[in-house]
């Protein structure tokens, strides 16, 4: 491995790097954020030198190893390859299976489809009824999904790449008014999940880029 410190670029609200975040946490990796603000100055993220790091023009980031990784799930199963301790991806491979098609719902399904990026093409005065229909269109199946996967979390008794997923996924969810009454699975496995350390530290809430008026 090379040395120095893995350096994130990251945007507090990102739900994308917030997964980022809580692998980084879970695995006890040391790293430097650098904020990508994705409002001001109309997107600190369509600069020419970020465009350069990431022609996607996306948070997260990450530089880690001599290297340059981008999107969120490639950055975690990195680190699971080079840094396996603690394992986010089960052994068992019908287990890991589940694992990642739990994270694809939530990262190809749902997230994508109330991004930011998508809810300014939609007229204001719809944005809210178009990000609700798309979270709960993948809540519903995600619901019916996890009473066959879940223990504690997502997929049996430990933390996987699935958990770092859905945590995210319902801060939105939240943030955009969704009634959670029909996902009491979800409900549970997000309330356990945060309260684990690596969850509240990786929060958006506590993050150098936080907003004052936000921090908790």
């Amino acid at each position: 491995m090379q040395a120095g410190k893995p350096i994130l670029y990251s945007y507090f609200r990102s739900s994308c790097s917030w997964r980022v975040r809580i692998a980084l946490a879970l695995k006890g990796i040391a790293y430097e954020t650098v904020p990508v603000n994705l409002i001001k100055d109309g997107g600190q993220q369509f600069s020419k030198d970020f465009q350069a790091l990431n022609p996607m023009k996306q948070v997260p980031t990450l530089k880690i190893d001599g290297i340059t990784i981008h999107q969120s799930l490639a950055i975690i199963e990195y680190l699971e390859e080079t840094r396996p301790t603690p394992r986010l991806l089960p052994q068992d491979p019908k287990k890991r299976a589940s694992v990642r098609m739990i994270s694809d719902l939530i990262t190809s399904g749902i997230q994508p489809l109330q991004n930011l990026s998508i809810l300014k093409k939609v007229r204001e005065e719809t944005q809210l009824t178009w990000a609700q229909n798309a979270i709960t269109s993948g809540f519903n199946a995600l619901e019916q999904i996890l009473q066959s996967t879940a223990g504690k979390y997502c997929v049996g008794d430990e933390v996987t790449m699935a958990d770092l997923c859905l945590v995210p996924q319902v801060a939105n969810a939240e943030r955009f008014k969704v009634d959670f009454t029909p996902y009491p699975t979800i409900s549970c496995i997000n309330k356990r999940l945060l309260a684990l350390e690596a969850f509240q530290v990786s929060h958006p809430c506590r993050q150098p880029d936080t907003p004052t008026e936000l921090r908790a």
